[in-house]
């Protein structure tokens, strides 16, 4: 059985030089967390697997990935580190890599140029290539009149999932499900899944769109936005059977230490590195 990981999150933007991590609700109301740096070296000594990085405001902002905060991430941490936002252009991962990130992580410049999918895979290899998706809820009265989108049956209706982009300002209406799999296709090593419906709330995942992409690729799946307690990621593993699980806020503000959520997940019977 394959290990799964657990994954902080660091969601970053540029109001001071070195950076500063922040937290929002279906990406929306942010405030402040933290340190990268620091919040980076503590997850490291509880045993995370792995940190992402998002440069949240630099798609919409338009400017270069936070190089300088990656350097200062990775000087003393020795776990992957996954750097997103701002990758445009397969230099831009070569930068990152250079940088000290082991994964890049895109998602509207792919939207807007999927064969930069092709190209990174290519140069940097599919395990450094990470899409990530924003996806939100689209109900529907009648699934027989959308026949251009993967609808399935969720407690609270029928549904498909829309696909945003520039950190969730706006929507493509591209079908989450068809992107993920074209994704694949292009050379992508993974997905890491967010749910725009549940980011922030701790309501838990959206664990019938975690098993829906799950389930329509072969490659890894990173669950990502709502976690509220050790429980839900247990269930983004046990009922979703998602590659990892990705949290924030119940780092950030100390709600759940990585080793007690750990140690929860071993008790269920779930593989984790402890």
């Amino acid at each position: 059985m394959l290990t799964k990981r657990i994954i902080p999150c660091l969601d970053c933007d540029l109001q001071v030089p070195e950076g500063r991590v922040v937290k929002g609700v279906e990406f929306k109301q942010i405030k402040y967390a933290g340190n990268p740096v620091e919040l980076a070296n503590k997850y490291y000594e509880e045993g995370a697997d792995e940190i992402v990085l998002l440069d949240i405001t630099a798609s919409r902002e338009k400017r270069a990935t936070m190089g300088n905060v990656v350097k200062d991430v990775t000087e003393n941490v020795f776990i992957p580190i996954c750097i997103g936002g701002g990758i445009r252009k397969v230099d831009d991962y070569i930068d990152m890599l250079k940088a000290g990130a082991d994964k890049c992580s895109t998602n509207t410049a792919a939207i807007h140029n999927p064969d930069l999918i092709n190209e990174a895979s290519e140069v940097v290899g599919t395990q450094a290539c990470v899409v990530g998706i924003d996806a939100k809820r689209r109900y529907v009265d009648n699934p027989k009149e959308s026949d251009d989108k993967n609808i399935i049956e969720t407690k609270n209706g029928y549904c498909w999932f829309d696909t945003s982009i520039y950190g969730g300002t706006e929507f493509t209406g591209i079908d989450a499900i068809d992107w993920a799999q074209e994704c694949q296709k292009r050379g992508a090593g993974e997905i890491l899944l967010t749910s725009m419906d549940r980011d922030g709330t701790k309501d838990g995942y959206d664990l019938e769109l975690t098993k829906a992409i799950n389930d329509s690729v072969d490659i890894p799946v990173i669950a990502s936005g709502g976690v509220g307690k050790p429980e839900h990621i247990f269930e983004a593993f046990d009922i979703a059977d998602a590659s990892a699980a990705l949290a924030a806020s119940i780092f950030h503000f100390n709600e759940y230490p990585i080793p007690e959520v750990k140690e929860y997940l071993k008790e269920k019977n779930i593989n984790v590195r402890l």
